[in-house]
């Protein structure tokens, strides 16, 4: 499933000269930070909102498409003691969803960064990928960078191709240009645009090879064709 709704819309394949999606997100902020997986606490299952409007079409608004529950009716508080069973048993998504509202205030919890530092280790610590990646962000942006690039790289090793992504920056900024390179070929290559269009300035620059330019090229767009679907497509018209 994509990270991020914008990974799904479809625009023209990528080339050498040009990574369309990149430019799109640029103009697009909000649309490339927004988040594709929806997930239900109920059941603690998640699909992609393409899916998830396509369910609620079928008269089926605010209910849970793996449990039925009605989602719609309850109150913020349930909602949130929902999350807290799952919690409670041990799930991963959850417990990271519980630290982000501690991290910002969300949800009714007042912010605590203390506690949302607990809880996305605790996630880490039980291989959920996105945990390792929120707390990589957090030793980055705090000037950790031993500990971010520690947690990078459990999340791009889990398959979190953003992790990946910025794994590659930081061994650029490191000077480790075939690091870098490495790392930005793995994201592109399943589908990260970032990383695609870092690597297309290395092709200018010369620092990547035409052959690996061109296979990578088809390894991205290949990820990004499968990224699509008329009901992705049809719920990113939406927020157009």
């Amino acid at each position: 499933m994509p990270i991020n709704l914008i990974n799904c819309i479809t625009l023209p394949p990528a080339t050498r000269s040009s990574v369309p999606i990149k430019d799109f997100a640029i103009a697009n902020q909000e649309l490339a930070d927004e988040v594709m997986e929806k997930y239900y606490p109920c059941c603690g299952k998640s699909i992609c909102r393409g899916c998830v409007r396509s369910f609620c079409k079928s008269d089926n608004d605010d209910k849970c498409p793996f449990c039925n529950s009605d989602r719609g009716n309850k109150t913020e508080e349930e909602q949130v003691g929902d999350n807290m069973k799952r919690v409670e048993a041990n799930d991963p998504t959850s417990i990271c969803m519980l630290a982000n509202s501690y991290h910002h205030g969300l949800n009714g919890l007042q912010q605590d960064q203390t506690k949302a530092m607990e809880l996305y280790a605790r996630a880490a610590d039980l291989g959920f990928n996105k945990a390792h990646h929120h707390l990589a962000d957090i030793y980055h942006a705090g000037g950790a960078p031993k500990k971010a690039k520690f947690h990078y790289e459990a999340a791009a090793m889990a398959g979190h191709e953003m992790a990946r992504y910025n794994l590659g920056v930081m061994e650029c900024n490191s000077g480790n240009m075939e690091r870098a390179i490495k790392n930005w070929t793995i994201g592109a290559s399943a589908g990260e645009f970032d990383a695609m269009n870092h690597l297309r300035i290395g092709f200018e620059k010369g620092n990547v090879s035409q052959e690996s330019i061109d296979s990578t090229l088809a390894a991205y767009n290949n990820s990004c064709a499968e990224m699509r679907s008329e009901a992705r497509d049809a719920y990113i018209r939406i927020h157009l």
